[in-house]
């Protein structure tokens, strides 16, 4: 009984661990890009407004 609460218990761990990783860099991707978006609009303010 108890070792198939442990294997349960191992097994959503890991599965939190992988969702928490992916996460992590999905989150670092997206404000990367937001970083990189925000410098090209302010390289380009002068064109923007009129």
């Amino acid at each position: 009984m108890n070792e198939k609460i442990y294997r349960t218990m191992s097994g959503t761990g890991a599965c939190a661990l992988a969702v928490g990783i992916v996460t992590l860099a999905v989150g670092a991707a997206a404000g990367v890009l937001m970083i990189v978006s925000g410098v090209r609009l302010l390289k380009r303010k002068s064109d923007i407004l009129i």
